[in-house]
């Protein structure tokens, strides 16, 4: 059941930030959404990718707040897929096991779990953003690695990548699947397709990054080609029961770059290949663009998506206000709203919203006084 899907909205007369949601056999219990955010913190040299105390408190914070569904910061699949050496991973068991962990947590304050797979590609292998003295690639003999991408087009800055042979593209598509099975394992109830922000699966997607001339370049049909595969190989690693979502970029803000009906037939492909849920953002591919960022600007991509390609979607981006956010699902611009730096400010933003809007929204008993 994908109770969400389509332009005219999941129920009958006006829907609330805090109606649940249903998306195949898992219900979210209201439709405000933690969107991932890279935590840089993992050790890597003893344990590469593996999450600690810092990811369960981090995340358990916002599952205690009253969030719906809780998304992991990246997760890479492969150790050259992370964005910094201290980048989270799910490409092994060990790191799976310490993620069931936090799920296990999320799901004991009532919210659901969902896990975002990513791979960075020619935007791997970079310093952390808050390390003060270093910008740009990791060198080597500092603990980084060669970067991948569909060319051998570097990002502003950063070092040129290895544009990905047959076999690179074939490992892609499996640790996309191996990721997905891991993520099962650890109890995750949704898992996020990273095709945004500039990373691997965007940057097939956008012409500025992708200048192949076999069938993964051209034409849309042939920039869609590897994140399709890389849907279907988690859609069927992947229990039928649960769904699937992938993050957007609706643009790269450039003339030359991804363009919004592009991103529309892709999310109709997305939709016709099981994907539940379309997670609308912009931008990350462009160093040059000029985005007119704003409180909401990113919301009417959302409705773009929403109505253009029949398949639900979530906004993000400057969403911090609890009336902005319930109109924007009570106006059908999108099913879901994730927010982000709001809730670093306010781990407890959803009862807050709910006690301007006049909801009831149970509090843990050990806050009750409060």
């Amino acid at each position: 059941m994908r109770e969400a899907r389509g332009a005219g909205g999941c129920c009958a007369g006006v829907t609330t930030l805090f109606d649940p949601l249903q998306l195949r056999d898992v219900e979210i219990p209201n439709r405000i959404w933690v969107s991932p955010m890279c935590q840089y913190s993992c050790d890597p040299v003893g344990a590469p990718g593996v999450v600690h105390d810092w990811h369960l408190v981090h995340l358990g914070s916002f599952a205690v707040g009253g969030a719906g569904l809780v998304l992991t910061e990246a997760a890479a699949v492969s150790p050259e897929g992370r964005i910094s050496p201290q980048d989270a991973g799910i490409w092994s068991d060990e790191q799976a096991r310490a993620w069931a962990r936090v799920v296990d947590f999320l799901h004991a304050r009532g919210s659901r779990a969902g896990v975002q797979l990513a791979h960075a590609g020619r935007k791997a292998s970079t310093y952390r953003p808050f390390e003060a003295a270093a910008r740009g690639s990791v060198p080597a003999a500092e603990g980084g690695w060669e970067t991948v991408a569909p060319s051998a087009v570097a990002f502003d800055g950063y070092a040129e990548p290895r544009a990905l042979d047959a076999e690179g593209l074939r490992r892609v598509v499996l640790d996309f699947a191996e990721a997905a099975r891991r993520a099962d394992e650890a109890g995750f109830d949704v898992v996020e397709v990273h095709a945004a922000h500039g990373y691997l699966l965007h940057e097939f997607l956008s012409p500025l990054s992708n200048r192949r001339e076999d069938s993964y370049g051209g034409d849309l049909a042939g920039r869609a080609r590897l994140l399709l595969e890389v849907v279907d190989a988690v859609r069927a690693a992947w229990p039928q029961g649960k769904p699937v979502v992938v993050r957007v970029s609706a643009t790269d803000w450039t003339e030359d770059g991804l363009q919004l009906e592009e991103v529309v037939q892709v999310a109709a492909w997305l939709r016709e290949h099981g994907v539940d849920l379309v997670d609308v953002s912009t931008g990350g591919n462009s160093p040059s663009a000029r985005i007119p960022v704003a409180p909401g600007y990113q919301v009417p991509h959302a409705e773009a998506v929403r109505r253009g390609a029949d398949v639900a979607t979530g906004a993000v981006g400057m969403i911090t206000d609890p009336a902005q956010a319930a109109q924007v699902v009570a106006q059908g611009q999108a099913d879901v709203v994730l927010l982000a730096r709001e809730l670093l400010r306010d781990p407890r933003w959803p009862q807050r919203a709910a006690r301007e809007l006049g909801v009831e929204l149970p509090l843990p008993p050990q806050y009750a006084r409060a």
